[in-house]
């Protein structure tokens, strides 16, 4: 398991972690990943860019905010896991990441759960 953990004023703004889990990667995202968090989130989530033929589910139940460069990151994981023939499955979006989805165009490119 990778795990990173970004603080600002000993408070957390971005966990990201990776598991292996019944043959797949879980990814699970918690907090806000603006652009800062973004640089040290893609760092532990690189290995899935090449997932290896395994799936890839994305948990973003405890997900707040995603900026741009958060999104270009998720670009990044499903291309690399198409060109293996892997699926991957967003989790738990809620509906304020759901519409940043939508507004990109990117609704209609990932998978949801």
């Amino acid at each position: 398991m990778q795990e990173i953990e970004l603080l600002t004023n000993n408070k957390t703004i971005m966990n990201t972690k990776i598991e292996e889990i019944d043959g797949k990667f879980v990814a699970t995202l918690e907090g806000e990943m603006d652009t800062a968090a973004a640089t040290e989130a893609e760092e532990v989530l690189k290995p899935l860019y090449n997932s290896n033929g395994k799936d890839v589910i994305i948990d973003c139940t405890g997900l707040e905010y995603i900026a741009s460069s958060g999104l270009r990151i998720l670009l990044s994981i499903l291309k690399g896991a198409k060109s293996t023939g892997s699926k991957v499955l967003m989790r738990g979006v809620n509906d304020d990441i759901k519409n940043v989805f939508k507004l990109t165009g990117f609704i209609s490119i990932f998978e949801f759960e």
